[in-house]
């Protein structure tokens, strides 16, 4: 049994766990629990437009749902920062249906926005990780995740089950417009109940690994995190979660834009995490895939340092960079639960290198609520 020595080393082990007790709060054998499809009945807009709010961690996972989503279901997806859309006022002709993503459901900037999309007439549904919180009571649905407690303030454990739970969202909606047939539902219930065990079995890997590579790095004086389509989310999770946990300066960006300026920063004390994943059964993950190895092949002509994650056994993209982390296969919609794992170790590893508290970093609490006047 590995030893944990912080809060947020133990929660990165227990994602297996807390993914299997959400799945199985939701799914029925052949698909979503019928009292969870009829209470998803009265949130779902038959318009087809989606507004994602949140913030932090929170967001990333609406951004990758927003991929999802769109992909799957062909609905309309907008993602809002909580705190931007909470105080923006003006009109909106648009009625979208509403989801708001918080892990402790108190989140002030995400409970004001749920608040604001009801003003406007906006079905809403809360995806949080307390299901007696404010959002999870105020909400015309309530979606609570089963993770249990996180006591760390880097999100691990919550982040990759409100992944999963938006992807069994987007497997509901799809069938539900008739972009899913029972079969493929099937199939794709199938491989997501596969995800847990495959995570478990990389787990020690991926900590192995990362401890090393965070001692190879440990004097960048920032990261660049690149993904494309919905591992662009991951880039930005992986970024925030070094800049949270190890106080290292990271951005995160999709791989494509790297030269339309960020190139510049690109040195010896600046390196790129890139992920570099592929779905082989999708044409448009296959694209995003030979765009992402020409962009490799590029940055090792231009010397960069590079730690890509990629699909086990992937030797094209192992031979291009400094460091391989091989990620197992999966659909493309849930390859982002297993690729942002390795970049929480990293995040971890990092932290400690640098000597940080990694479970209660600096000027950071677990929820960001409004302090009293005075």
């Amino acid at each position: 049994m590995p030893e944990f020595p912080h809060a947020m080393l133990r929660e990165i082990y227990e994602q297996p766990d807390a993914l299997t007790r959400t799945l199985k709060a939701y799914l029925s054998s052949d698909g979503l629990k019928a009292d969870v499809a009829a209470e998803l009945s009265s949130w779902s807009n038959p318009e087809g437009e989606v507004l994602i709010v949140a913030s932090g961690s929170s967001r990333h996972s609406g951004l990758a749902a927003e991929i999802t989503l769109e992909d799957l279901c062909g609905l309309a997806v907008d993602v809002e920062y909580a705190s931007e859309y909470s105080c923006r006022g003006g009109r909106e002709r648009r009625r979208p249906s509403a989801i708001v993503l918080s892990q402790s459901g108190e989140t002030s900037d995400t409970l004001a926005s749920l608040r604001e999309a009801r003003r406007r007439g906006h079905h809403t549904l809360a995806i949080t990780n307390a299901a007696a919180s404010t959002m999870a009571q105020e909400a015309d649905v309530s979606m609570p995740l089963i993770a249990g407690a996180e006591k760390a303030v880097p999100a691990t454990k919550s982040f990759t089950c409100q992944l999963a739970l938006l992807y069994v969202l987007a497997l509901y909606e799809a069938a539900r417009l008739g972009q899913m047939d029972a079969a493929t539902l099937a199939a794709h219930i199938a491989e997501l109940r596969k995800l847990p065990a495959s995570l478990a079995a990389q787990l020690d890997t991926w900590r192995a690994q990362m401890f090393v590579l965070a001692q190879k790095y440990t004097n960048a004086a920032s990261f660049l995190y690149l993904g494309r389509g919905v591992h662009y989310a991951i880039a930005r999770e992986g970024a925030l979660k070094l800049k949270e946990a190890s106080y290292i300066h990271a951005e995160g960006y999709p791989a494509g834009e790297l030269k339309h300026g960020p190139n510049a920063l690109v040195s010896d004390s600046v390196p790129l995490v890139v992920l570099a994943t592929v779905d082989r059964t999708l044409e448009g993950s296959m694209l995003r895939y030979e765009k992402t190895v020409q962009l490799l092949e590029d940055m090792k002509t231009q010397g960069a340092k590079v730690i890509a994650l990629a699909n086990t056994g992937d030797e094209a993209v192992k031979c291009l960079v400094s460091d391989c982390v091989e990620v197992p296969p999966a659909p493309e919609h849930l390859l982002p639960i297993l690729e942002v794992v390795p970049l929480q170790f990293f995040s971890y590893f990092m932290a400690l290198e640098h000597g940080v508290d990694v479970d209660r970093p600096r000027n950071l609490s677990k929820a960001v609520v409004e302090q009293p006047a005075g």
